[in-house]
């Protein structure tokens, strides 16, 4: 079950934590992966694009948690293509263009995991920037839209496409101090299911995946006693791994999960029921 053979994918944000596991689960499964980011390891301005993009893109830049080349080297050794590129989900001329190489080079695009995200801006209504706001409305949001506009042509062509968006618990259940971050992220399930409906004529699935508290490098650097708090809320009184997306994608995007569109999955180890 669940042989990806045959299909290609692309995987925004796939430096680091959840894009990475999802890259290579994918791989696992059988796919070629395309890796993208605004961080890249030979990218000489990597200090600048972090820079331009905030707290959390300038402490992986500046601790090496920057591993796309080193995705795309392991998905080969699985012996399947793979190819890294610096990418920014918010500039539609660019987002055009690598979709167009990747369409090129690879001959196809079945699958597109809407993984890039910002999620630094965290503090009450009264004190939200507006320019982190705006920052946030075009990385998880219009990044999203521009690179399913841009790969949907190819898909409609083929009669078969997988798109999944990485919404959150915080655009179901809200998110006290994340009004920017939890807006979007209910934006994506509206746009999920828009894709959805249009879609389904031409093969295309679009789903999302709704995670939780899943222990990636950013939430391992959060305050402690915040992360036990917001354990303390789960069913199983831990976090998530960023495994348990990957797998959830892997299915989601696999021809057996063919009848399954507009959904939106949560990976939250129960932190949406009443726990107590």
């Amino acid at each position: 079950m669940f042989n990806l053979q045959g299909k290609v994918a692309l995987v925004t944000g796939g430096s680091r934590g959840l894009g990475r596991a999802d890259a290579l689960a994918l791989a696992r499964a059988g796919a070629d992966v395309i890796i993208t980011d605004i961080l890249v390891e030979s990218d000489t301005e990597g200090a600048a694009t972090a820079e331009k993009y905030g707290a959390l893109a300038q402490v992986m830049k500046s601790t090496g948690a920057v591993y796309a080349e080193q995705t795309r080297d392991e998905i080969r050794t699985m012996g399947r293509r793979s190819a890294a590129y610096k990418m920014d989900v918010t500039d539609k001329a660019q987002v055009d263009a690598v979709i167009a190489r990747v369409k090129e080079e690879f001959g196809a695009i079945h699958i597109l995991i809407n993984n890039a995200g910002t999620l630094d801006h965290v503090t009450q209504i009264e004190n939200q920037s507006t320019e982190l706001w705006e920052r946030d409305l075009r990385v998880n949001l219009t990044g999203a839209f521009n690179c399913s506009q841009a790969v949907w042509p190819i898909m409609k062509e083929q009669g078969w496409g997988r798109i999944i968006n990485m919404a959150s618990v915080a655009g179901t259940l809200g998110g006290f101090g994340q009004a920017s971050y939890a807006t979007t992220k209910a934006g994506l399930l509206g746009l999920t299911k828009t894709l959805a409906l249009e879609g389904a004529r031409y093969g295309i699935t679009c789903n999302a995946i709704v995670p939780g508290i899943i222990a990636t490098e950013a939430y391992n650097m959060s305050n402690p006693k915040m992360k036990e708090r917001m354990e303390a809320r789960t069913a199983f009184k831990r976090p998530g791994q960023p495994e348990d997306i990957a797998h959830a994608i892997v299915f989601l995007v696999s021809e057996e999960a063919g009848y399954i569109t507009g959904q939106g999955l949560p990976v939250a180890g129960g932190i949406d029921l009443f726990t107590f």
